[in-house]
């Protein structure tokens, strides 16, 4: 059974809400010193490279960012159990210990992919603080994972998906709601 999508953020309201996020972040940590922007992959990764970008243009200069790809460390998916080798982040030169480490992500609903996340960090150095930026938060927590950063609250029944599409990836920006196709 598909069901219609409805846009609930277009390329106007992606483009704001990264815009407010990078102000937060200069506001909330007094700057960019010792920060570090990591997007979760895929789409979180997009997310970071765009707020680095962002922040560069507010505050004259670049904030390193990275990526790290946190599959063999899920609870909830076949290919994470058994890790087998040290996560890294990319590029490999990003450093984490003792940086306040500002982690992005498309959509947070569980918490199991940010749980995921924190842990893959843990293993590439100790970071002072992390922080978490999301795109969308629509709710339903298995887990006490609380964003700091949120580009819209998008409150969901389990019966719905929230799906995020970047040009980047997917050729469009835009956040889309639509009832979960029955199995």
């Amino acid at each position: 059974m598909s069901s219609e999508q409805h846009v609930i953020m277009d390329e106007t309201a992606i483009r704001r809400a990264l815009t407010r996020i990078a102000h937060e972040i200069l506001e909330k940590n007094r700057g960019i010193e010792d920060c570090v922007l990591v997007g979760i992959r895929t789409r979180g990764v997009f997310l970071a490279q765009r707020i680095a970008e962002r922040i560069q243009e507010i505050e004259g200069r670049p904030i390193p960012y990275g990526e790290i790809d946190v599959t063999s460390y899920r609870d909830d998916r076949e290919e994470g159990l058994g890790r087998v080798e040290k996560t890294k982040l990319s590029p490999e030169n990003l450093n984490v210990h003792e940086k306040k480490v500002i982690l992005f992500d498309d959509v947070l609903y569980t918490g199991r992919t940010i749980r995921a996340a924190l842990d893959a960090l843990m293993d590439c150095g100790r970071p002072r603080m992390i922080q978490l930026a999301v795109l969308a938060d629509r709710g339903h927590r298995e887990l006490p994972i609380r964003p700091d950063y949120i580009g819209k609250n998008v409150p969901t029944s389990k019966h719905e998906e929230i799906t995020v599409a970047l040009s980047e990836y997917d050729g469009k920006d835009e956040v889309t709601i639509s009832q979960r196709e029955e199995r």
